[in-house]
């Protein structure tokens, strides 16, 4: 950790603003100074102050407490959907990638039809069919991005599997589930930290573009997405209403991203040497 923020500084400061959010979301109820469900029309718009550190919105509740238990429905809906997008995909990925055949193709040409389709457009018609819903926007960017994981790491398998140690493992008769847990899974760890750190940040920007339409997160709990959507009537009158959402959106996913990037030149030096 002391070499890391030595080496990469923007990177360290990147992992110290997101590990501060994660806290400030898994202590919501501490931080925040108000229910972020309470309503007071006669604090409508109030004005920054040490009882409201980002004012009130049109029902005069505390921004500052809703952006709060907000990290809840925006980080932690997105990592748990990039989590069990990299399980799947990991999972049928390593299968693809080690036996090969007929497998690989029939899984391959799946993933490329899936993948044929706009990522947007696919979540929308999932959305669509099965109803509004953050749950629904959950199981929808599941089941378009482990495509896109599974292809990935299959690429990653193939060439790991021709491996001298590999090749070793079989010839001496190890089983296939050995050679997989001992020898590949371990051995594609990183690239998934990398895929998985740089992604995370489509996933918020996803979660919270489809609460923003009105399919998501539904009123009156808070999400980051949803409050800009909510801002956005009152943009002509009180446009300060968006800074807090739009700012913290804006700065978790580039966070994730210069940590990716970080990650990327300590977990693989050779593509950051070339």
């Amino acid at each position: 950790m002391v070499s890391f923020i030595r080496q990469d500084k923007l990177g360290a400061m990147a992992l110290a603003i997101l590990l501060v959010v994660f806290i400030m979301g898994i202590f919501a109820s501490f931080f925040a100074l108000h229910d972020p469900l309470e309503q007071n029309i006669l604090m409508k718009f109030a004005g920054v102050s040490m009882e409201y550190p980002f004012g009130t919105d049109h029902l005069g509740r505390c921004i500052y407490s809703r952006m709060v238990f907000g990290i809840q429905n925006t980080v932690f809906l997105a990592l748990l959907t990039m989590v069990c997008a990299i399980v799947i995909g990991v999972l049928v990925g390593i299968v693809a990638g080690y036996y090969g055949g007929v497998v690989d193709e029939v899984i391959m040409r799946f993933c490329d039809v899936m993948l044929s389709f706009p990522s947007q457009v696919m979540i929308l018609a999932i959305v669509g069919i099965m109803g509004v819903g953050i749950e629904n926007i959950i199981i929808a960017n599941i089941l378009i991005k482990w495509t896109w994981y599974a292809r990935m790491i299959r690429g990653i398998v193939v060439s790991y599997a021709h491996k001298n140690y590999v090749l070793y493992a079989k010839t001496i008769g190890k089983s296939d589930s050995f050679i997989i847990s001992r020898h590949l899974v371990p051995s594609i760890t990183s690239e998934i930290i990398i895929l998985g750190t740089l992604d995370i940040g489509w996933v918020i920007i996803n979660i919270s573009t489809l609460s923003f339409l009105g399919l998501g997160i539904q009123p009156p709990f808070p999400e980051w997405g949803a409050m800009l959507g909510e801002a956005k009537n009152t943009l002509i009158t009180q446009p300060a209403q968006m800074i807090a959402p739009g700012m913290a959106i804006l700065t978790v996913v580039a966070c994730f991203n210069i940590l990716g990037d970080s990650l990327r030149d300590i977990l693989d030096p050779k593509r950051h040497n070339r």
